[in-house]
């Protein structure tokens, strides 16, 4: 399968959103305190989109081989276990009747270390690491909410430019939808497919799980 044509539309959208980055960081530097192995970012949960998911694995299977890949396979299971006992209990609070306000809220404070962090508390996927890593550290909304680094000299209340999540979140899902209509994916709901880093690093995305459409061979041979 050819996926070069959806992550060349990735590409420009990181394109984007790390230029964006660059704005407020030279507007407001004294603000934007992210440096090297400052793993604040690294610990906390949230998912990928299909073209996201796709494209880093893909280049991690192309940045890792032997013992190195394993370590951080291995990382990844574990990751992964622990995201899915905290979604479980996510779940069945959910099935009581909390508010899903609040189950998001408490989710939101959980702390799970990511596989690609890795001894020195440098991310070893940095070069393709996921947008939602790309903006941590300056000002962001969603929903109409806005937030911020905890650890940043942003202030609350103080007006700054602010990164529209929902605009960037409904790209990835145009090009996801875009990926799964040009491989003629037989899933209908594929594009709205969301997985966290572990997931994504721990599945191969064959033909066989994208549910490819298998073409009639006698067709093609006439």
């Amino acid at each position: 399968m050819d996926f070069e044509p959806f992550f060349k539309e990735y590409r420009l959208l990181v394109e984007k959103v790390d230029d964006a980055f660059r704005r407020v960081q030279q507007e407001y530097g004294d603000c934007v305190l992210c440096k090297e192995a400052c793993s604040d970012c690294c610990n906390a949960l949230f998912d990928l989109t299909l073209i996201e998911a796709v494209y880093i694995k893909e280049n991690f299977d192309r940045m890792f081989t032997g013992d190195r890949r394993e370590q951080l396979i291995e990382r990844a299971n574990r990751a992964d276990r622990d995201i899915c006992r905290i979604k479980k209990v996510a779940v069945q609070a959910l099935e009581k009747g909390k508010p899903e306000d609040e189950i998001l809220e408490d989710m939101a404070l959980k702390r799970v270390r990511c596989p690609a962090l890795d001894e020195n508390n440098l991310c070893a996927i940095y070069e393709v690491r996921p947008i939602t890593c790309r903006l941590y550290g300056i000002p962001t909304e969603i929903g109409g909410r806005a937030h911020s680094c905890g650890i940043s000299g942003f202030k609350e209340g103080v007006a700054y430019p602010t990164v529209k999540l929902d605009a960037i979140y409904q790209r990835l899902y145009e090009i996801s939808t875009a990926l799964a209509q040009g491989v003629e994916s037989r899933y209908s709901k594929l594009a709205d497919m969301l997985v966290p880093l572990s997931m994504a690093l721990l599945t191969d995305y064959t033909e066989d799980y994208l549910g490819v459409k298998l073409k009639d061979r006698s067709t093609e041979e006439k």
